[in-house]
Formats: C-alpha cells, sequence, structure tokens
C-alpha cells in the first residue's frame, strides 16, 4: 500500500504579497502538488487574519478543484460553530456532486479569528450548545446524499 501524502494550505499572505495573491499562490501549490502525486489537499479556515487569506475554504476548494484533474481537496476545518450544519452539508454535496470522488469535509469547533471575528459568529449565528450533534447532522446528511465524509479525529 502506497504512503498517501497530504498537505494543509492555510494560504498565508507572503511578505511583499497581498491577501488578493494569496489564493493564487493556493491554486498553484494545489497543481504543483497534484503533479508530484500528492494525494490531498486541505484548505484551511482563518477569519480576520493578517496573515492568513482563507476565510472560506468551501469557495477556495471548489476554485482548486476546477484547476486540478485528480487530488482530494477539502476543508481543514469548517469552524462548525460558526455556520448552520445543513448549509455546510449543502455546501460540501455540491461540490462532491461538481468533482466526485474528489471533495473532503473536514470540521472544526476552535473559536476561529480574532476577538472582533469571535464577536460576530457569536451574535449573528446561534451559539452551537451541542457541537456533536452538529456534527451528526452533517453526517446523516451526507450519508443520505451518499457522499463522503472524513470523521474528525483527536490529535
Amino acid at each position: 500500500m502506497p504512503l498517501l501524502i497530504s498537505v494543509t494550505d492555510q494560504a498565508p499572505i507572503h511578505a511583499n504579497s497581498s491577501s488578493a495573491e494569496s489564493p493564487l499562490l493556493s491554486v498553484k501549490l494545489a497543481q504543483a502538488c497534484e503533479r508530484w502525486g500528492y494525494h490531498r489537499y486541505w484548505m484551511a479556515e482563518h477569519h480576520n487574519s493578517g496573515i492568513f487569506a482563507c476565510p472560506c475554504p468551501e469557495i477556495l476548494i471548489g476554485h482548486i478543484a476546477s484547476q486540478t484533474e485528480r487530488i482530494k481537496v477539502g476543508s481543514g476545518g469548517v469552524m462548525l460553530s460558526h455556520y448552520s450544519p445543513y448549509k455546510v452539508a449543502e455546501q460540501f454535496r455540491m461540490l462532491a456532486l461538481l468533482y466526485p470522488d474528489r471533495v473532503d469535509l473536514g470540521i472544526g469547533r476552535a473559536p476561529g479569528g480574532d476577538v472582533l471575528a469571535r464577536h460576530w459568529h457569536t451574535h449573528i449565528s446561534p451559539p452551537i450548545a451541542k457541537p456533536m450533534r452538529n456534527r451528526q447532522k452533517i453526517y446523516n446528511t451526507f450519508c443520505m446524499a451518499a457522499c463522503r465524509l472524513i470523521t474528525p479525529m483527536p490529535a
């Protein structure tokens, strides 16, 4: 069995570049990883950060999938505490339909971002009292849709 290697990309904003350039660099890195035989390309989610430029991995995942042919693409942690589990499941189901057998959903529960980002997420969307129940909702939605879900494992 071959060793399957993955990359986690946080879409860093490099010195002498801008946040507008970071997603384009992520696409180039994903294309290079595909050429080098990597198995999966994860995008991390960060909010209101001056050093990372990916607050919406689901959008960048779709773009990367459109610019590559084989490499699996996924979220290295959609912060489930910020979103409706149903909406997250719908987004990733659509990506899975557009790019069959290539899209993976990784979910997280970190507060994400700085104080301002946490404030807005807390006050706009309802707080999630039971993250496991929401994870189960997403899992059930994916199972019913015959889509694959990567189950988060403790580090």
